[in-house]
C-alpha cells in the first residue's frame, strides 16, 4: 500500500487541509522508520500505513489517522513526544501517547502464573480504561494496529503466533465487539482462529466453499420473493445475503454437536439482511416476513427497543423458509447498519474545528464509566484483570425489576449479581429470588427479559462465604464479589482467621496434601510470611477457594498412567498430546514421572538422548540442579484435550440414590468416570471410590466442590496415590 490510497480514502470525507496534515504525519513516520524492516521483510512504514487506512475506513478524524501513522515512532524510533506535539498539536500527541501506553501492556493468558508484576499491569489497565473513557480513539487505533499485526502474523515464529493469536481472541476481538466495531471484530476472530486451530479452520473453510453455489442460489430466490412482497406493501428496502464468518460457524457447530447435529444441519450460514428507511419500516418489514414464512418460536430478538451496549440495533428473526429450511433475517435502518458495522466509531463526526460526537455518544460509554467506578473499590490486580474479562467482554443479558426498570448484566449472571447491581445492602440481605413470579435457586442464570424479585431478610446478616467460591456458581460479576469481600474484610480478624484456617484445611484434605508438613510451602506460593495474615485473606475472600486449589496444584504429584484394563482395551487417558516444544516442529514428548506436571503447572522440557523431550515441572529438583542446562528447552501447554486419571474418595451417610446422584453430577460436569467401588461400614456410612479422567487440577477442584454439596456427603478428597520418585532424564 502507498500513501496515495490513504490520502484518497481520507479525502472522501475530510477537507484538503486535514488531508495535508495526514500527509505530513506520513512523511514524519517515513523518516523515523527509515531502514527498519518488519519480520516479513517489508519496510516497517507499511505497518502504520495499513493501521491508518483501517482508521480512515471507519471515518475517524484527521488527528486519529495521523496518530495511527505515528503510533510507533516514540517507542520504536526514540522520537520525543514533545516533537510530535510541536509538529502536529496536542491532540495528536495525546493520542500517540495513549496508544504507546496501551502497546506496553502484556496480557496474561488463562492459566498463567500471577506475579508481583500484576499490580503494575492492573495500573496500566486502569490508565487504559481512563484514557478510553476520555477518548475512545486511542483504543480504535490500537485495534487497527492489532488487525494489521494479525494479517501478517505468518512471518513470526510459531510460538509467538500462538501467543498473539490467543491474546487477540481473549482481549482484542471481545473489545472490538464491546465497542460494536463489527468489521474489525469478525476479522480478528477469524485470523486468531486460523492460528489457534488451523486444522479446524481449514475443515470449515472447505465445507463452506463446497456448498457456496447452492446457498447463493437459495438466497437469491428468497431475496426475490421477499423483495416483491415488500414492494407490494410500499416498503422500500435493500436486501442482501450476509455470509457468516468462519469462527461464528465453528461456534455454531460446537453448539450443534452437543445436540447430535452436523454441519449439514446448519442452514443459516447466510443470513438475510434487510435495510429500510425508518424504524416503522423495520416493524412493517418484520410483519411482511412473518406473513410469508412461519417464525420459529423463541427466535425473535428486538434490539431496536433494547439496544446492545455496543449500540447495535436490529430486529432478528428466524423463519422456516423455502424447503422447510430455517433462515435468519435481520432488519434494520441504514443508520443502524452503519452503527452495526462501525460501532462507536460511527458516532465520531468531523466538524470544522475538531471532532464532535452525537448526543448518544456519552450515554453509550456509561458502561465503561460504571466499570471504572467499581474498579476504584477493587483491592487486587488479579481481581481487576478478571473483572475486565467478565464485566466487559461477556455478552449481556437485559433483565427487569418488578417496577419495570431495565438492567444489563454479563451473560451467566445470577440473582445475587442482580441484587448487588441494584444496591450493596440488597445483596447483603438476599436470601432468595423469584424470576417471572417463580422461586428459583440463587445459582439460576438470568435470561433476557426476566423479571427478577429479590427476597431479603429483615436484618443484614451478610453474604455467605460459599458465594465467593467460583466453582459453586453463585456469583459471576467482579462487582458483586468485591462488595462481598469488603463485607468480610470488616468482620472480626479472629473470625476471618478461623474461617480461613477451616477453608485451607478442607481444601488440602480434598487435594490430599499433608498440611502440617507443607504450610511453609503454601505460604510461599501466595507470598505470605505470616500464617494468620494468609488465613485472614482466605477468610474475607481476598484469596478464594478456586485460586487456592489451582496454586496448591504445584504441591501435588499426579498419578502415573493407568495400567490397561483387564479386557485389554487401551485406556482413554492421553499424556503427550497437549505439549508444545517452542521453536521446534513435532517432537516426541512425555511427562516426567518424578514430578508429574498437569495443565496449569509451570513446565520446562529436557531433551533426552533417546526418548525425545521429557516435560518436568519448573520447580522439579531434577531440572533445578541440571548439570547440562543447554539441554533444557522452553515448552508450554497446548490446548487441553488430554485426560489425566485421578482417584477420589467420598465419605457419606449411606442412603438410597447416593451413587445415582454422584454419577449424575460427574456426567453433568463432562468428566469421564472409568471406575467406581463402594465400601459399606457398620455405622451406616459408606465410602465411594471413583476413578475419573480430568483435564487438570482446575476441573478436578470444581468437581470436588460440587460433590461435597451432594446430600449426605460429609467428606470428599483425593485418594492416596503412589508417588514416583525416579528421574526421567537420559
Amino acid at each position: 500500500m502507498g500513501i496515495a490510497e490513504l490520502l484518497e480514502k481520507s479525502a472522501e470525507y475530510l477537507p484538503p487541509d486535514k488531508v495535508a496534515l495526514i500527509e505530513r504525519a506520513y512523511r514524519c513516520a517515513e523518516r523515523a522508520h527509515d531502514g527498519q524492516l518488519r519480520a516479513s521483510g517489508e519496510p516497517y512504514i507499511q505497518h502504520p500505513l495499513h493501521a491508518a487506512y483501517t482508521v480512515a475506513t471507519l471515518q475517524l478524524d484527521a488527528a486519529a489517522i495521523a496518530a495511527a501513522l505515528l503510533h510507533d515512532v516514540v517507542e520504536d524510533c526514540g522520537v520525543p513526544l514533545a516533537d510530535i506535539e510541536r509538529e502536529f498539536g496536542a491532540e495528536v500527541a495525546r493520542l500517540v501517547e495513549g496508544t504507546t501506553k496501551l502497546s506496553r501492556i502484556e496480557w496474561k493468558q488463562q492459566g498463567e502464573a500471577r506475579t508481583s508484576a500484576d499490580q503494575a499491569q492492573a495500573e496500566n489497565l486502569r490508565k487504559m480504561f481512563l484514557a478510553m473513557a476520555e477518548d475512545v480513539r486511542v483504543v480504535i487505533i490500537k485495534l487497527a494496529d492489532r488487525l494489521h499485526n494479525m494479517r501478517t502474523l505468518d512471518a513470526l515464529p510459531s510460538h509467538k503466533q500462538l501467543r498473539i493469536a490467543a491474546e487477540t481472541m481473549e482481549i482484542y476481538a471481545p473489545l472490538a465487539s464491546r465497542l460494536g466495531i463489527w468489521q474489525i471484530k469478525w476479522e480478528l476472530e477469524d485470523l486468531s482462529f486460523r492460528h489457534l486451530q488451523p486444522e479446524k479452520y481449514r475443515e470449515i473453510a472447505s465445507l463452506v466453499a463446497a456448498k457456496r453455489q447452492t446457498r447463493e442460489r437459495y438466497i437469491a430466490q428468497v431475496e426475490r420473493i421477499l423483495s416483491e412482497e415488500l414492494a407490494r406493501h410500499d416498503i422500500k428496502a435493500e436486501i442482501s445475503g450476509r455470509p457468516k464468518h468462519i469462527h461464528s460457524i465453528y461456534r455454531k457447530m460446537e453448539k450443534y454437536a452437543q445436540q447430535g447435529k452436523t454441519f449439514n444441519d446448519i442452514h443459516d450460514l447466510l443470513a438475510l439482511r434487510v435495510l429500510v428507511e425508518t424504524v416503522a419500516d423495520c416493524y412493517n418489514a418484520l410483519g411482511v416476513t412473518h406473513s410469508l414464512w412461519h417464525p420459529l418460536p423463541g427466535s425473535f430478538d428486538d434490539y431496536i427497543a433494547n439496544p446492545k451496549e455496543s449500540m447495535y440495533q436490529s430486529l432478528h428473526t428466524t423463519v422456516v423458509c423455502l424447503g422447510a429450511k430455517p433462515l435468519e433475517v435481520q432488519i434494520r435502518t441504514y443508520e443502524m447498519h452503519r452503527v452495526a458495522e462501525y460501532g462507536i466509531a460511527a458516532h465520531w463526526r468531523y466538524k470544522e474545528g475538531g471532532a464532535k460526537r452525537d448526543s448518544r455518544y456519552e450515554e453509550r460509554l456509561n458502561w465503561l464509566r460504571q466499570l471504572l467506578e467499581w474498579q476504584r473499590e477493587v483491592s487486587g490486580a488479579e481481581e481487576f484483570i478478571e473483572s475486565v474479562k467478565t464485566d466487559i467482554f461477556r455478552d449481556q443479558v437485559f433483565v427487569y425489576t418488578p417496577q419495570g426498570d431495565v438492567h444489563d448484566l454479563p451473560a451467566g449472571s445470577t440473582p445475587i449479581d442482580f441484587a448487588y447491581r441494584i444496591h450493596t445492602d440488597l445483596g447483603h440481605r438476599c436470601v432468595g429470588a423469584k424470576v417471572n413470579g417463580r422461586l428459583v435457586s440463587l445459582t439460576y442464570q438470568l435470561r433476557n427479559g426476566d423479571i427478577v424479585e429479590i427476597m431479603t431478610s429483615k436484618t443484614s446478616r451478610g453474604p455467605s462465604r460459599d458465594w465467593l467460591n467460583p466453582n459453586l456458581g453463585y456469583v459471576r460479576t467482579s462487582h458483586a464479589r468485591e462488595k462481598m469481600r469488603q463485607w468480610f474484610r470488616k468482620a472480626e480478624r479472629a473470625e476471618n482467621i478461623e474461617k480461613g484456617r477451616e477453608l485451607l484445611d478442607r481444601e488440602a484434605r480434598k487435594l490430599g496434601i499433608e498440611l502440617a508438613r507443607r504450610l511453609d510451602d503454601v505460604l510461599a506460593l501466595f507470598k505470605y510470611e505470616n500464617a494468620d495474615d494468609f488465613y485472614a485473606a482466605l477468610g474475607y475472600g481476598g484469596v478464594n477457594a478456586h485460586q487456592l486449589s489451582v496454586r496448591l496444584a504445584s504441591l501435588i504429584a499426579e498419578p502415573a498412567a493407568p495400567a490397561a484394563p483387564r479386557d485389554g482395551r487401551p485406556s482413554g487417558g492421553s499424556f503427550t498430546a497437549n505439549i508444545q516444544v517452542l521453536g521446534s516442529g513435532d517432537l516426541l514428548t512425555q511427562l516426567a514421572r518424578c514430578c508429574n506436571p498437569v495443565p496449569g503447572d509451570s513446565i520446562v522440557g529436557y531433551v533426552t538422548r533417546s526418548r525425545g523431550v521429557t516435560v518436568h515441572r519448573a520447580d522439579c529438583h531434577n531440572v533445578l540442579y541440571e548439570d547440562e542446562p543447554e539441554r533444557l528447552v522452553e515448552v508450554q501447554w497446548g490446548r487441553q484435550s488430554s485426560l489425566y486419571p485421578v482417584s477420589v474418595r467420598i465419605e457419606a451417610w449411606d442412603r438410597v440414590g447416593l451413587l445415582r446422584d454422584v454419577s449424575t453430577l460427574v456426567a453433568e460436569e463432562k468428566v469421564n468416570m472409568t471406575g467406581v467401588r463402594t465400601q459399606e461400614h457398620g455405622d451406616h456410612t459408606t465410602t465411594v471410590y471413583l476413578t475419573l479422567e480430568t483435564t487438570g487440577i482446575e476441573q478436578l477442584s470444581r468437581l470436588l466442590n460440587k460433590l461435597e454439596g451432594i446430600k449426605a456427603v460429609f467428606s470428599v478428597s483425593r485418594a492416596p496415590q503412589e508417588v514416583h520418585a525416579g528421574s526421567d532424564r537420559g
